[in-house]
């Protein structure tokens, strides 16, 4: 099995919606072998994409930011999490991928249409798992570090439906949420893609523009320490920038909550080869740390294991 998620297969894209101001959601359906392979895909799993084939979009509407990065080169495939993953038949998967605009590979995500091919390998690493003695299930979500937790929220409620799901999202504004925000935005606002798929959510916004204001991990914490869930029953999901991360592990230790996060490296290969998406992990039981490669190893690991830089 390990062997064939390296085969890359050919994806056909099916919806390509922008989003906001540079986010994109990306549908594409897998057939044969490959729909196989990513039936049976975990939450925190991701796929590398060949994007060097694809073109630019109009010079003119490029943005001033972008128009040095580009024409830059591509040689390698980029990463991308999964936010959906929909098991049309044992055949016949589609998979959504939530993505936003930064550079030269997904710049040209934005011209891919209905019916054009992609390269695809994956699906790759090792994604959330979920304990049998937790009753809740925390997702804190930072910028890009979405998706796979929207992708989880999804799969709690079909396979765990007895967790009951609770989502933090945080964002510098809610310009820079790639998501539908329903009701009041200053009275508790709910996210509908968590909605959908049974979770509570919470906003929060550094300016306050949309729910608490604030960071998450300071939202999160209010929210534990008013005795929301049991601390032995739950269990805490993140991901997005590495110093939330830290806050998240920080908070999981000092509440003694079980935490997996899911790390960001850049990754050349996605397969364990380049060795170039390290990260440094403490040896159980003692103070040694080794170095494990995001990709392979993870990206997804538990919080205790983890050496975070210190800020």
């Amino acid at each position: 099995m390990v062997e064939s998620t390296r085969k890359a297969a050919i994806a056909t894209v099916i919806d390509n919606d922008a989003i906001k101001r540079r986010f994109g959601r990306l549908t594409i359906q897998l057939a044969g072998e490959a729909a196989r392979r990513f039936s049976q895909v975990t939450p925190g799993q991701f796929a590398q994409i060949r994007l060097s084939e694809v073109g630019l979009p109009e010079a003119s509407s490029i943005g001033g930011d972008l128009a040095d990065s580009a024409r830059r080169q591509i040689l390698l495939r980029r990463p991308f999490s999964f936010c959906n993953v929909t098991v049309e038949s044992p055949t016949e998967v589609r998979v959504g991928i939530l993505y936003c605009v930064l550079g030269p590979s997904t710049l040209r995500m934005t011209t891919l249409d209905k019916g054009d091919k992609i390269n695809i390998i994956g699906p790759l690493g090792n994604g959330f798992s979920v304990p049998p003695d937790k009753k809740y299930a925390v997702l804190v979500a930072g910028g890009m570090g979405a998706p796979p937790l929207q992708h989880l929220a999804g799969f709690l409620k079909a396979n765990y439906p007895k967790v009951q799901t609770f989502a933090f999202v945080g964002a510098n504004t809610i310009g820079d949420l790639p998501f539908t925000v329903e009701g009041p935005k200053s009275d508790s606002p709910a996210i509908s893609e968590f909605t959908k798929a049974g979770a509570e959510s919470h906003i929060a916004t550094d300016d306050g523009s949309a729910g608490f204001r604030g960071l998450v991990t300071e939202c999160l914490d209010q929210w534990f320490k008013e005795g929301a869930t049991p601390y032995e029953q739950s269990i805490i999901y993140s991901c997005g920038p590495e110093p939330m991360l830290a806050e998240v592990a920080r908070l999981a230790a000092e509440h003694n909550i079980d935490c997996q996060v899911s790390m960001e490296r850049m990754m050349a290969c996605g397969i364990g080869v380049c060795q170039s998406c390290v990260v440094e992990a403490r040896v159980a039981g003692g103070s040694e740390t080794v170095y494990k490669l995001c990709c392979k190893d993870g990206p997804v690991f538990d919080s205790k294991e983890v050496v975070f830089e210190q800020g």
